[in-house]
């Protein structure tokens, strides 16, 4: 498997405390009229930490059966847990995901003999895996040496690089030959420019067009395209990381009538933004 392109990690829409399943299906709709290239359902834009594994099956589940197969799932089975993540990892394979993200573990701080094992373990479950490089959630930042190494272990077909530190990509790109696909959306076209594979994308929430558009120029090298699409959506992206992401997001999407502003304890809502940020948006 060879993931690129513009993969949207998908928001957990709720109504009234519950998950929104209808809402949810139609956000994936959405997604896949606009032509993106992959869906990630239950990653950090997805709330997981505070889902239910109910829940978590549920999202999976309505993810695989309304793509259908048309492009690739990815489901968020990371945690700080290995037991956890293996157990993960199977249900999602069970339920017909294509992928599974997995975090390195947060919290723990795992030395590097650590981290390898916890990769091993959870390669052996046979559902491809696309690693995630985010310090700003794990408190750790791994070294280039290490991250292709980890890379290196069999079933492991992607690293999401979410630090945009585009030093880091570029020496990446030269020490290892999975897909490489930017986790910031404030850097992710020059990721691209200099050799990246796509990006795991929240802005691509509101405007799953435009957002693959900026990759397209940015893999053609069509300078115009990339300038416009950055003039256009950088407004809403800095609007979307003004605080803990997926607050923003959800009070964006709902001035858009895609979703409710709710979120779930410990993150709270934030009042809807100017109607005029998020306008024309598709």
């Amino acid at each position: 498997m060879k993931l690129t392109g513009v993969h949207t990690a998908m928001v957990t829409p709720f109504r009234d405390g519950a998950v929104d399943l209808e809402a949810y299906r139609a956000l994936c709709l959405r997604q896949l009229e606009a032509g993106i290239d992959g869906i990630v359902v239950c990653g950090t834009t997805g709330e997981t930490p505070a889902l239910s594994d109910a829940e978590w099956i549920d999202l999976v589940a309505a993810t695989v059966e309304v793509c259908q197969g048309r492009v690739p799932v990815t489901a968020g089975c990371g945690s700080n847990s290995t037991s956890r993540t293996v157990r993960m990892l199977s249900k999602a394979q069970q339920l017909g995901a294509d992928a599974g993200l997995l975090v390195f573990p947060y919290y723990n701080k795992p030395n590097p003999r650590g981290h390898k094992a916890h990769v091993a373990a959870a390669a052996k479950v046979g559902l491809p895996l696309v690693l995630y490089h985010v310090p700003g959630r794990t408190g750790q930042r791994l070294d280039v040496a290490l991250l292709s190494e980890l890379c290196s272990e069999p079933g492991v077909v992607a690293l999401k690089e979410a630090t945009g530190d585009l030093s880091l990509s570029a020496a990446l790109l030269n020490h290892t030959d999975v897909a490489l696909l930017s986790g910031d959306d404030f850097t992710f076209a020059a990721h691209v420019a200099i050799g990246g594979h796509g990006v795991i994308s929240v802005v691509s929430n509101l405007a799953p067009v435009q957002t693959r558009a900026w990759y397209r120029a940015a893999t053609t090298g069509d300078r115009d395209g990339v300038v416009a699409a950055r003039r256009r959506l950088l407004p809403i992206i800095d609007y979307l990381f003004s605080t803990s992401n997926p607050v923003p997001a959800k009070a964006a999407m709902a001035r858009m009538d895609l979703c409710r502003n709710e979120v779930r304890l410990p993150l709270a809502p934030i009042e809807l933004p100017p109607e005029q940020l998020v306008r024309e948006l598709t």
